[in-house]
């Protein structure tokens, strides 16, 4: 297949919903609680089971490489209702009701020592699992405030969902994109801030590079190693594991410090990072499949 420039699929597919939809949603989670509102989850997800044939047929691709098996239509069901119980549980998280879970941290430590440090940190995650409930943990230490970077349109949706849940969380939402963008993240993390990202996928496919992915080689961006390299932050990774019921297994590992690298080392330096990146996402892709959220094809 030709490396040239494209418009990754996920920024084109047309959105499934809307944001008076989305606000509806919340609405009904806050007021029903999170085990009433869990019931609607099973017929939602058959619906979309049965109507997005395209995202159904990325889902059984990804599955396959995961599971090293052909995934039964159980397997993709339980693959959406996942999904769907994250989103839902977004809901609870972002409310400050993170009592309401149950949650194992490991590598609580690397974030501690960073604190003690005075803090100023990338965050690199995926689409996998809860990102909130990793930002959920942050903001139980009043001195870890943090934010997350994310695409413009994306960016803007979540701004609206965020002020339908809790208006005081739009600020932590920097879109790329812009101008400041790359100012804004500077700014944060000197101020001691930690600034999410999910490095597992990209405008375009320009300055892709290809890393061998659940047995086949996938695009994973370089944009966000660069920006660590040049901010000179360290660089965690995060996974937020959910695992059925109220349970989350929150992961962080040391995955990067661009301080440590000489200058001319840093096309290396990058390289030895993205290598590491995925390799550990690969890991948690095996240890909690239903848990990576790309509804695309991912490998084309």
């Amino acid at each position: 297949m030709s490396d040239k420039p494209l418009v990754q699929e996920w920024t084109v597919r047309s959105e499934r919903g809307s944001l008076p939809l989305i606000r509806l949603g919340v609405w009904i989670a806050l007021r029903l609680g999170r085990r009433a509102a869990r019931l609607f989850l099973y017929p939602t997800c058959l619906y979309f089971l049965l109507s997005s044939r395209k995202a159904a047929r990325s889902s059984r691709q990804y599955l396959e490489r995961a599971l090293d098996r052909r995934p039964s239509p159980a397997d993709v069901f339980r693959h959406y209702l996942t999904f769907a119980s994250c989103i839902l549980d977004r809901v609870f998280l972002l409310n400050e009701q993170i009592d309401q879970f149950d949650l194992t941290v490991h590598g609580e430590g690397v974030m501690l020592d960073i604190m003690r440090r005075g803090g100023g940190c990338l965050l690199f995650g995926a689409h996998f699992g809860s990102f909130e409930v990793t930002r959920a943990i942050g903001r139980c230490h009043r001195d870890a405030p943090i934010s997350l970077v994310m695409y413009e349109e994306n960016a803007r949706k979540i701004r609206t969902a965020l002020a339908a849940i809790n208006p005081r969380l739009e600020a932590e939402v920097i879109g790329l994109a812009r101008l400041d963008s790359l100012l804004t993240v500077a700014e944060r993390l000197n101020r001691g801030h930690f600034v999410g990202l999910l490095p597992d996928r990209n405008v375009s496919s320009e300055d892709l590079v290809r890393y061998p992915f659940l047995g086949t080689p996938a695009r994973f961006p370089r944009g966000p190693f660069r920006m660590a390299m040049l901010l000179q932050k360290p660089v965690v990774m995060m996974i937020g594991i959910y695992r059925g019921g109220r349970r989350y297994e929150i992961f962080f590992e040391s995955l990067f410090a661009p301080s440590e690298t000489a200058a001319a080392d840093a096309d290396a330096a990058i390289a030895r990072a993205m290598s590491r990146y995925v390799e550990r996402l690969e890991h948690y892709c095996r240890a909690a499949p239903f848990n990576w959220f790309n509804f695309y094809d991912f490998w084309a």
